[in-house]
């Protein structure tokens, strides 16, 4: 049921849309719509396993009414392989002459054209897309280049407009809604989750609330943790439940866990203190409880001050930091704060079927000042399913953003405006690939290729494969090769990153002796040989001359530089290093020191 969950993919009972296509003379599409609604579900497919990031699926298929699908992909995470590429490789020679089918422009990673070569080389004369890519700086591109290499594109709803086209329409909007509101509205996108019984409540009047739901519910609800960059509560949650917050899927996505809590007035012992596998933020009011602030930092546990904690500051500031979704799993009065304050998009209600009653048992949303039935707050495009006893109910607080409007003309001969673009900015801020700068990230799909010291050659899928592998390189523990192996065999640089960062903590006995003396040359080496090697990587470095680099990690102090310029940033000041060497400009740079104990 991975597929199942909160961008919409699942069985319903009953589920309510609303129309987006309503053109009675338009032409029947039936068959496009329905193999670009299978790459919509396809692209559903790494969720929980991989941080949230553009969900791409790509369907091949032959030509005519009687066309027959001859090969399929999805991205599986950032610096994976393009799902049209696998789709090409997987259709091998019927690739030639066929349709490809994709839910959403391409464009991942920003200067990366795997997608678009696969198509060109591989003699596909049709693409049609679901949606063009929602951010500024990607959107209209891979249109435009493919249009100029002859083949025809077709986008759903601009050449393409017909009733039959809705439902593959609303599938590609569901699969990417995170990256949608965001770009739309510059906030994280927002799911607020809780379980209620029959008659409204989230615990007896005693406070105690385990269980309401189901295991089969409570087990959706890990999924949906999988799927987050990050799951808030509120001081109330922490105080009477001791949550863990973690997905427990088994080497999954482990999202932040973030407690807002306005006088910080929160027990010593909890779980959420325990920063080992999963860091914690708390966020608070400026000036609450600074001895139990220096107590929280002594458990590695981040804490922020705002001048006024509110819910909107909060998603602001994680917008900030990068993330994409949040999922908020707080109390009645927190939620209400946050629904108040217009940050939340979708709501996933669980209900049970029981009933507990009680004049004081709480509530799921607390005061929201409304006094009679009219002001209630009505979802849409709401959906229903049975699991196990209880009922979902979700449905969404805000339409999904409609970008059509600022959707460039299809007879653009200048994809973006100069002026919307952050690329003028003395400060060039990179995290996820398909950042403005994405490329710069160690989980961009760059392979690099570097001796392994005995002559040989040694290709290795990304640059954090490689550094994370090298903890492990020369070794004095013989078993340590086989974590070595296993690093270069992930799936993806995010569970590269994950595997080497556990390893180094569980077992500091396998890491090479040198490490922190060596690491940062062996983040230089790979960068070297990552920007030497690709062209449009290089030319996209010296671009950047005059511009200082920042990598916007929230999560490594030592090689992120984070948006206030709070962590070391030693990345971006290896890449300005880089960059210096190749534009052969004698500029001194302060030696980087590499005794901070920070993977």
């Amino acid at each position: 049921m991975a597929m199942a969950m909160a961008m919409g993919f699942v069985t319903p009972i009953k589920c309510k849309l609303t129309p987006i296509i309503n053109n009675n003379n338009s032409h029947y599409h039936a068959l496009d719509a329905s193999y670009v609604k299978r790459a919509a579900e396809l692209s559903d497919k790494s969720a929980g396993f991989t941080s949230p990031h553009p969900n791409f699926g790509c369907v091949i298929a032959t030509g005519g009414s009687a066309g027959r699908v001859v090969g399929e992909g999805y991205l599986y995470g950032q610096g994976t392989k393009p799902a049209e590429v696998q789709a090409v490789e997987a259709a091998g020679e019927y690739s030639r002459g066929a349709t490809a089918y994709v839910n959403m422009e391409p464009g991942d990673c920003d200067g990366d054209l795997a997608a678009l070569s696969a198509f060109i080389e591989a003699g596909i004369t049709r693409v049609v897309i679901g949606i063009r890519h929602p951010l500024q700086h990607l959107r209209g591109k891979a249109v435009q280049a493919l249009r100029s290499e002859g083949l025809q594109v077709d986008v759903l709803g601009e050449d393409i407009r017909s009733v039959s086209i809705e439902d593959a329409l609303k599938s590609c909007l569901l699969v990417n809604a995170p990256l949608l509101y965001r770009s739309a509205s510059r906030v994280p996108f927002s799911v607020l989750k809780y379980a209620m019984t029959l008659d409204g409540k989230i615990a007896a009047s005693s406070g105690h609330s385990s269980w309401i739901s189901s295991k089969m519910s409570r087990a959706r609800v890990l999924e949906l943790r999988a799927r987050s960059d990050a799951v808030i509560i509120g001081g109330n949650t922490v105080r009477n439940d001791n949550p863990r917050l973690t997905p427990r899927l088994g080497g999954g996505h482990v999202p932040l866990r973030i407690v807002m809590s306005q006088t910080l007035d929160l027990p010593e012992v909890a779980n959420l203190w325990d920063v080992r596998e999963v860091p914690t933020i708390v966020v608070t009011q400026r000036g609450a409880r600074k001895s139990f602030q220096k107590f929280l930092a002594s458990k590695g546990v981040e804490v922020v001050e705002f001048d006024i904690l509110n819910p909107k500051d909060v998603v602001d500031y994680l917008y900030d930091r990068g993330h994409l979704s949040l999922l908020w799993e707080c109390g009645g009065t927190l939620s209400a704060s946050a629904i108040s304050s217009g940050v939340i998009h979708k709501v996933h209600a669980f209900v049970a079927p029981k009933i507990i009653g009680g004049k004081n048992a709480p509530s799921p949303v607390g005061e929201l000042g409304m006094v009679e039935m009219t002001q209630a707050l009505e979802l849409i495009d709401v959906c229903y399913e049975q699991i196990g006893p209880d009922v979902l109910i979700s449905g969404y607080l805000h339409p999904i953003p409609d970008l059509a409007p600022i959707i460039p003309s299809l007879d653009e001969t200048s994809a973006i405006d100069p002026s919307l673009s952050p690329y003028d900015s003395p400060i060039i801020f990179f995290n996820k690939t398909w950042d403005p700068y994405g490329s710069f990230s160690n989980f961009s799909p760059h392979p690099i290729q570097l001796p392994d010291g005995s002559g040989d050659y040694v290709t290795w899928p990304s640059v954090e494969h490689y550094y994370q592998a090298h903890k492990f390189v020369g070794s004095s523990n013989p078993n340590a090769r086989s974590y070595v192996e296993a690093i270069y065999l992930a799936k993806s640089p995010e569970e590269a990153a994950r595997m080497g960062r556990k390893i180094q903590r569980e077992h500091p006995d396998m890491v090479r002796s040198d490490w922190e003396n060596v690491k940062t040359e062996v983040m230089y080496k790979a960068l070297k040989c990552k920007f030497s090697i690709y062209p449009h990587l290089n030319s996209m470095l010296l671009s950047t001359a005059g511009c200082v680099l920042v990598q916007a990690s929230d999560k490594d102090l030592l090689w992120g530089g984070g948006r206030d310029g709070e962590c070391l940033n030693y990345l971006g000041q290896l890449l300005m290093k880089l960059r210096s060497e190749f534009l052969d400009v004698d500029v001194h740079k302060p030696e980087i020191s590499t005794g901070y104990h920070q993977s």
